[in-house]
């Protein structure tokens, strides 16, 4: 038996402790070491894709590659070597080092490991570690020392945070875990560049998070102090370390479904007996054997969504991907997506599997399959180092209760596409989010509805999942030609293609298919119960809007009024009831309800008006919506009013109108050779005339909140004139035509003088934006250092980066009183304080924050840190003296106007 204290000092440092004394109370540091390295092994199966795909992008063998990342994780955490970290837990033990209070703990360990080895190590390892390998290895130490999903400080000096008996610890530990598991058998076909390493290192990144996190479970990974039967490395290794490894690996079942073959879209699809041309396509096709894009662009209507999921299935089938995820501008889209994915995904893998499915944001559908397998279960966790700096597994345990992240290490994740977005942004975890898009098929989709910001992510993203192998499907009814060169453009730098991917194909419907031989850019037709034609006729005021809703709702008919503005969307709703709309017809949706009432008024507007819905629950009902119900929710109307927006969302907001065959009295009707029994579909458009414009305030006048949500009064002008000249439009003969005519090149031209001006500032704003999304993305091409974040401000929480720049919004958690407690707003027995949530512009949070009585200061800070779900968000007691504010009817009120009521 080997003497630890005497022998090998680095037996004296500890790597997890317990914050109670219920047996061993800390984890030796060498055996976490090895726990999370065991973890990294089994990840980085040679037998396994991803091994395979990134041994072949790093042009080096499987088997090496395992071994040598394996070694690499064995040094993730030497930074706790330091005498300053040790000093975070004192008198555990007379066996470790004792406490020196003159190192104190100012610079995190993952950054004083990087350091020791930048600093120090790699000059004394010379004599053990091959320059072979010395000329890439700081880069190496760079991605594991990034474990806490950030990468790692570059800091001047490290002295005064360690003793020298910590650097000869540290140096021995490292000497003996070189002589083990250094590969010693370099194969000379290795040629690993620069740019590579690069382009792979987030991948290597999210591996080392996951094993860390995985690593640190105590339920496979038992504390081990070494006051019992001492173990050597090599033998901690084979018989503790890899073993629970293994164990635990298999426990998260993450990435090893096996897929289903794939025979026809009955398989998803059962209901569908006569497939459209678009979903024809998807089935007979042919696959190129590697990664690719494809746009997909059809009538609202004409099955995209389940086209994409056979093109899904095939290439699932053909071995390219191995799950999926599926964005979508909203939550209340990614809710309907979820919906309709949880009745098919299951068709997409083996039979006897359970693959995970799960919502990416707070909801009731959350996957108890996905719980299970993905150890979703709080782990015990082990003490946090600092308040801004937790353990792995209390930081991971906090990461996972966030339920919008989990859906990137489901098999099938469905949500907001800001969280794929977080990927190519300097958001903590974000190695961990690419390294979940890892060979999936990314699924996107209206992605015509992305600001210029957003866009220009997306244009990222793309190109760094192309980078790691990934395949990418995007859907849109209303595509804009030059975004789609930009999509395909993105796509084809990321994948290295070396064949000209210009485009030219104006027909529509459209396929376009990237692969590494070609561009293909194949014309469909589209069935005919999905062409329309839709009459357009200019509503002049708001009286004359309510006065048609109304008289459309008196002959018994529904009708849908969107509007531009929450505001606005109040407005209307209260003159109706003052007009003397029956509340139980008339129904208001928007976006800002606490979660649990958007998915209650979510579910009950599909009742009313989803496809299956019958005279009884469209009869005289009225809905006053904003754009919420623009997009992926199957709704129809017999009738719409909208606010004068782009030509775009006017597009998409038509396709909710007489969406599905029905009878005249709004009954659904089955089969292709049915016909329409309603009125020609009309399309009531609340706008300005565009053939009388005397000043700048054209579109003010009527609609002043509009040109706050879409700035380039210009494009509305030309949607506004394309339409109306038209009288109408026929869908989808007009589309491309449509489109062009505001968004081609010389269509700015032919704007009125007096809205010249504001609609080039729009432009510019927009370009603006578009610049601040590559200002603040990821420097993917410097691969995973600090400095990939560029100038955009470092790296920081994930609540802190923003997705969007539409405005400025909060994540605000209702609380409601009960006794001298605050619980949540939402009484249900799961997800509470998820469904509790609600977005908020923050211009209206900090009014409302100003009303919150200081009694419940301290109340306020004790949750946070009892639920860590809440340690990023604000939070709002709704009290007595503040219940004006919310409301489960009406939603959120302006609160300037709200206080005032209250206090007449």
């Amino acid at each position: 038996m080997e003497d630890f204290q005497t022998t090998k000092s680095y037996w004296r440092y500890w790597g997890k402790a317990k914050p109670r004394n219920d047996g061993a109370n800390y984890h030796l540091l060498a055996y976490h070491s090895l726990d999370v390295a065991a973890v990294g092994w089994v990840l980085l199966d040679p037998q396994k894709h991803l091994c395979k795909s990134l041994a072949r992008q790093l042009n080096v063998q499987p088997e090496w590659l395992q071994a040598w990342f394996t070694f690499c994780l064995m040094l993730h955490d030497i930074g706790k070597f330091f005498r300053s970290f040790q000093n975070l837990a004192p008198n555990l033990s007379d066996r470790l080092v004792p406490y020196f209070a003159q190192c104190v703990y100012e610079k995190r360990h993952d950054t004083l490991g990087f350091c020791l080895w930048n600093n120090l190590l790699s000059r004394r390892l010379v004599d053990i570690i091959p320059s072979t390998y010395l000329k890439s290895m700081t880069s190496w130490v760079e991605i594991v020392c990034g474990h806490h999903g950030q990468p790692p400080e570059v800091i001047r000096t490290i002295k005064p945070y360690l003793l020298e008996e910590d650097e000869l610890a540290a140096e021995g530990f490292v000497r003996e875990v070189s002589e083990l598991w250094l590969p010693k058998d370099l194969e000379p076909t290795i040629d690993m560049k620069v740019e590579d390493l690069r382009r792979t290192s987030w991948q290597f990144a999210g591996i080392a998070v996951l094993a860390d996190w995985i690593g640190s479970n105590q339920d496979f990974f038992k504390y081990m102090d070494g006051k019992g039967e001492e173990i050597s490395l090599e033998n901690y290794w084979k018989n503790f370390a890899l073993p629970s490894g293994k164990n635990a690996v298999e426990a998260t079942h993450v990435g090893i479904t096996p897929a289903n073959p794939f025979s026809s879209i009955k398989q998803q699809f059962a209901f569908i007996e006569n497939p459209t041309p678009l979903q024809n396509y998807a089935q007979s096709v042919t696959l190129n054997h590697s990664p690719q894009l494809f746009i997909l662009e059809d009538v609202t209507g004409s099955g995209k969504t389940e086209a994409a999921m056979v093109l899904v299935h095939r290439l699932m089938s053909a071995g390219l991907a191995q799950g999926l995820y599926v964005g979508l501008p909203t939550m209340a889209t990614a809710n309907a997506m979820y919906k309709r994915m949880s009745q098919s995904y299951r068709q997409l893998f083996s039979l006897s599997a359970l693959p995970s499915l799960v919502l990416s944001h707070g909801a009731r559908e959350l996957s108890a399959e996905f719980k299970k397998s993905v150890q979703l279960g709080e782990q015990r966790t082990d003490t946090s180092y600092t308040s801004d700096e937790p353990s792995a597994s209390a930081y991971c345990n906090y990461w996972l209760a966030d339920n919008r992240k989990k859906a990137l290490l489901a098999d099938v994740g469905i949500g907001t596409i800001d969280q794929a977005l977080l990927g190519v942004l300097p958001a903590r975890h974000q190695s961990l989010r690419m390294l979940g898009l890892t060979n999936k098929i990314l699924v996107v989709d209206e992605v015509h509805a992305f600001d210029p910001y957003m866009r220009r992510l997306l244009i990222a993203l793309l190109e760094a999942h192309a980078a790691q192998g990934g395949s990418a499907i995007l859907l849109s009814a209303t595509l804009p030609f030059t975004q789609r060169q930009q999509f395909v453009s993105a796509y084809a730098t990321g994948a290295k293609f070396k064949h000209d991917t210009s485009i030219n194909q104006t027909a529509y419907p459209l396929v376009t298919q990237l692969t590494d031989a070609s561009v293909l850019e194949a014309p469909v037709s589209t069935r005919e119960s999905v062409r329309r034609s839709v009459r357009v006729e200019r509503l002049h005021n708001d009286e004359m809007a309510l006065s048609t809703v109304l008289e459309v709702a008196n002959q018994g008919r529904c009708i849908c009024w969107i509007r531009n503005t929450v505001k606005d969307a109040h407005k209307a709703y209260k003159e109706l009831l003052e007009a003397g709309m029956p509340a139980n017809k008339l129904t208001l949706f928007h976006s800002r309800y606490a979660m649990i009432d958007r998915q209650r008024i979510e579910e009950d507007v599909l009742q009313r008006f989803g496809k299956t819905s019958t005279t009884t629950e469209r009869k005289g009902q009225v809905l006053i919506a904003t754009q919420v119900v623009e997009q992926s929710l199957d709704l129809d109307f017999d009738v719409m009013i909208s606010d004068l927006a782009p030509i775009d969302l006017l597009i998409q907001r038509a396709g909710r109108l007489q969406r599905h065959l029905r009878d005249s009295e709004g009954n659904p009707l089955l089969g292709e050779n049915s016909l329409e029994g309603r009125p020609k579909a009309c399309l009531y458009l609340l706008s300005p005339d565009p053939e009388h414009v005397a000043d700048q305030n054209w579109l003010r006048t009527l609609l002043p909140g509009t040109q706050a949500v879409y700035p380039n009064v210009g494009q509305l002008w030309l949607s506004s004139r394309t339409v109306l000249q038209r009288q109408g439009f026929n869908m989808p003969e007009d589309a491309r035509d449509l489109i062009e005519s505001v968004y081609g090149d010389d269509c700015n031209d032919l704007v009125p003088s007096a809205l010249q001006d504001a609609s080039l500032r729009a432009a510019a704003e927009l370009k603006a934006q578009s610049g601040m999304g590559e200002f603040n993305r990821l420097k993917l091409e410097m691969g995973y250092t600090r400095s990939s974040a560029g100038q955009s401000g470092g790296w920081d929480e994930d609540v802190n980066i923003p997705t969007r720049l539409s405005s400025d919004s909060i994540t605000v958690a209702l609380a409601r009183l009960e006794n001298i407690h605050l619980m949540p707003y939402a009484q249900t027995k799961e997800d509470a304080w998820s469904l509790s949530q609600i977005n908020l512009p923050l211009e209206e949070w900090n009014k409302a924050e100003r009303l919150i009585p200081t009694v419940y200061s301290s109340a306020i800070d004790n949750l946070r840190m009892r639920i860590p779900q809440l340690k990023w968000l604000q939070i709002l007691p709704l009290c007595s003296e503040t219940t004006f504010l919310y409301d489960p009817v009406d939603g959120w009120h302006n609160t300037e106007k709200s206080a005032t009521e209250a206090s007449i």
